[in-house]
């Protein structure tokens, strides 16, 4: 044991001693394996950056909420039959909650309206164009857990009087009261005064498509009072467990037939939307990422596996006389399989090293230049990278350090 421990230390210091005096050489070697590293790195951080930003937009839409809506999310493929269909109105809320009070053992807690548009919002001389202005009842509190900068939500009093009251979205806060607090600021919503008496905290952008800090919340009968509905309502239902979505979605079906009044046999007229219908969408895309960057991690390491075979071959016929020497003098096949075998690993590991700063640098640029982008970097990706730098060594310096290892001692002291 205490001999092989002394042969893989001079076996280490012959091989790092061989690529100080082919620094270029070296360099150039693992360049193939610096492209790979940095491919199967960045295809790793967009995979699971993509992932984390997934699942953090969805944990904004609610993974116990259920969306009863006219259209479907995701590819629309009989596109009159959908937009055909009677819309939802604010009243089928009351209906269904309704049913659910009456259906013993129910999976749904409650059902919330939401109507919808785009308007300006303004204070002063500040103004925001096209703000996500939602009319909505006071249990909207019940389906969004989201946190407040300041102040609160309208209460059931206000919601029920249809007083003039908003919350603001963080963006839209930050763009009309810079450095000064909002509440109990009274600002025009497509032209009509409302009194701000809440701040939503930052929450971010859903998957790149929408900002949820770009918004304004209005009780339901103040925004019906000034804003045309005729696009109709969604529909928010809870779920009161989200490990039984899919019972709860099913009873949500039955439910809504009968605020609908559609007969058996009849095709639903509504849709209910869920997490799932976005989390089969992004499967095709990760994989999409996945084989391209394994396709370019693959002909990198190729390319880079068939340099190092080479160069280590070539420094095989270089030292020749030197492996005979030493094989004169009792070293052993091992030791000279070995030392050329670390040598190879050790070009790759270089090439994993110089692979990853490239990757963290690239990681560390977008996040400066674009801090919402979903990229995440972790200690997997480095220790994935250098188990492929280790392997890659392994495999293309296995041949011409065997080759070395078995040459004839008298043979290669008479190489010239």
């Amino acid at each position: 044991m205490q001999r092989f421990y002394n042969e893989f230390i001079e076996s280490c210091r012959i091989a790092l001693t061989q690529i100080q005096a082919n620094v270029l050489r070296s360099g150039l070697t693992a360049l193939g394996v610096i492209i790979g590293i940095v491919a199967v790195t960045l295809m790793g951080t967009a995979i699971r950056g993509i992932d984390t930003g997934f699942q953090n937009s969805l944990a904004m839409l609610g993974e116990d909420v259920l969306y009863v809506q006219k259209w479907p999310w995701g590819r629309v493929e009989d596109w009159w039959n959908y937009n055909n269909r009677p819309n939802l109105v604010p009243a089928d809320a009351d209906k269904l909650n309704r049913i659910i009070a009456a259906t013993p053992g129910s999976l749904l807690e409650i059902a919330v309206p939401v109507v919808g548009r785009g308007s300006p919002v303004k204070f002063e001389d500040n103004k925001v164009n096209n703000v996500f202005t939602i009319g909505t009842t006071a249990d909207y509190a019940r389906i969004n857990s989201v946190e407040y900068q300041e102040g609160r939500l309208f209460n059931e009093s206000e919601a029920g009087v249809g007083r003039e009251v908003c919350v603001l979205g963080f963006d839209v806060a930050e763009a009309l009261f810079p450095g000064r607090p909002p509440v109990d600021q009274m600002v025009r919503i497509g032209g009509h005064p409302f009194l701000v008496v809440g701040v939503f905290a930052k929450q971010g952008e859903f998957l790149g498509l929408f900002s949820f800090d770009n918004q304004v919340v209005l009780p339901l009968s103040a925004f019906q009072k000034y804003f045309s509905t005729r696009r109709g309502a969604d529909l928010r239902v809870k779920a009161k467990d989200k490990n039984q979505l899919a019972a709860a979605k099913e009873e949500l079906t039955g439910a809504m037939r009968r605020v609908r009044g559609q007969l058996p046999g009849e095709r639903d007229n509504f849709n209910i939307n869920e997490q799932q219908a976005f989390k089969a969408q992004l499967e095709p895309v990760k994989s999409g990422i996945a084989i391209a960057g394994l396709f370019i991690t693959g002909l990198a390491l190729f390319v880079g596996a068939i340099g190092i075979m080479n160069i280590t071959f070539v420094s095989v016929k270089e030292r020749t006389k030197e492996i005979g020497t030493r094989k004169a003098l009792g070293a052993r096949r091992r030791s000279i399989l070995m030392q050329f075998l670390i040598e190879a690993v050790a070009i790759c590991l270089i090439g994993g090293v110089v692979g990853m700063v490239v990757s963290f640098s690239l990681f560390m640029v977008v996040q400066q230049v674009a801090p919402n982008f979903p990229v995440q970097f972790s200690a997997d990706l480095v220790v994935v990278s250098m188990l492929v730098s280790v392997v890659t060594g392994i495999v293309s310096g296995f041949l011409p350090a065997y080759g070395a290892s078995r040459l004839d001692p008298v043979v290669a002291l008479r190489y010239e």
